[in-house]
């Protein structure tokens, strides 16, 4: 099972079943990636879905990350600060590092600066070259 965190544009983009993504989302409720959060991620996603969507639609997808078996909840301790281009974005990288998550899918360039960090190394994954592995491995 894949420990992964999702940038908030790419929870986004793979919640409507018409997306090429969807079957990213449809993964994480079936418990075959494990999501890895914390509260400050949890609070984005919903901030920003209920911003794209409706409240209701962004409460119903954040209970339903919380509540999945499969969704790992990892406190963050240390804050690297890898990220200064958007210094919001380290929340992503700091749950990656402490919950030992195997990428980060995001599309967005500000972590493309962990791509030359040695230490501590975090994997950064676009969103479609995720869904290729994705579909790699499902029969």
């Amino acid at each position: 099972m894949r420990r992964v965190v999702l940038d908030t544009n790419c929870l986004l983009q793979s919640l409507p079943s018409m997306s090429p993504y969807h079957k990213i989302w449809k993964n994480v409720l079936s418990g075959n990636i494990c999501l890895c959060v914390n509260t400050e991620i949890l609070y984005e996603y919903e901030e920003i879905i209920a911003e794209k969507t409706t409240r209701e639609i962004a409460h119903n997808v954040v209970e339903a990350i919380a509540r999945l078996h499969s969704t790992i909840y990892q406190e963050t301790y240390i804050h690297f600060g890898l990220i200064e281009a958007d210094a919001d974005d380290n929340k992503f990288v700091d749950c990656a590092v402490a919950a030992n998550a195997e990428f980060i899918v995001t599309n967005d360039k500000h972590f493309d600066i962990l791509k030359h960090i040695n230490w501590p190394k975090v994997s950064v994954i676009a969103i479609k070259e995720f869904l290729l592995q994705i579909n790699d491995n499902t029969p």
